[in-house]
């Protein structure tokens, strides 16, 4: 009998969680049962069952393969030295991330989005789920940090802002666009950048007024 190639593995294993991520953009995690994923990815229960042991198990998969992705793009920021600006950092990782799952679709619209407003809500009721994401949270803020810290020791930002809240604001900006997104349709990220860019350029004329006429 011939063996089945890990290339085969791997594309049955992606069919599976594509298929599963569409059926939970589409209806929620609770409305979705395995069975409507055995429907969407057309493969009997024994073939998917081979690679998952339920629902949780595939909803704790997906999660885990996006903040990987995510996590891994901004540790390649971190050791960049100066890492790049933020209108330069965020936008390119978060475009990757969309693009990498832009064949996922639900009535025409792009599920990723969708799938991370419902799996913010899951972690309201599934511990196991909640807990993966704080601690895929904690990481992406550390890295963030780290980023921050090298922009302060570069000059590129003020030194009296802790990098924490620096870091918390980023991811901050990253999940209410895809909120957006998720609500109101589609937005290219070049609007994320743009804001950013715009932000970024502000300075405080009032500070500055204040401090001449001290002089």
């Amino acid at each position: 009998m011939a063996r089945v190639s890990q290339e085969h593995l791997d594309a049955r294993r992606r069919q599976i969680l594509d298929g599963a991520a569409v059926c939970f953009a589409r209806n929620g995690f609770h409305a979705t049962s395995m069975q409507d994923v055995l429907k969407e990815v057309d493969l009997s229960a024994g073939a998917v069952y081979r690679y998952f042991s339920g629902k949780e198990e595939l909803i704790a998969a997906i999660v885990g393969e996006v903040l990987g992705s995510v996590r891994e793009a901004f540790e390649d920021a971190a050791r960049q030295s100066p890492p790049p600006p933020p209108d330069e950092l965020v936008v390119p990782v978060l475009g990757r991330t969309l693009a990498a799952r832009e064949n996922l679709t639900v009535d025409g619209r792009p599920a990723f989005p969708r799938l991370v407003i419902q799996v913010w809500t899951e972690t309201l009721r599934n511990e196991e789920l909640a807990a993966l994401l704080r601690e895929g949270y904690a990481s992406v803020r550390a890295i963030w940090s780290r980023i921050v810290e090298a922009y302060q020791d570069a000059g590129m930002m003020r030194p009296d802002v802790a990098p924490d809240h620096v870091a918390r604001t980023m991811i901050a900006a990253v999940m209410g666009f895809l909120v957006q997104h998720s609500l109101f349709g589609p937005i290219p990220v070049e609007v994320l950048r743009d804001g950013l860019r715009a932000l970024m350029s502000m300075s405080d004329e009032r500070t500055a007024s204040h401090g001449s006429q001290l002089g």
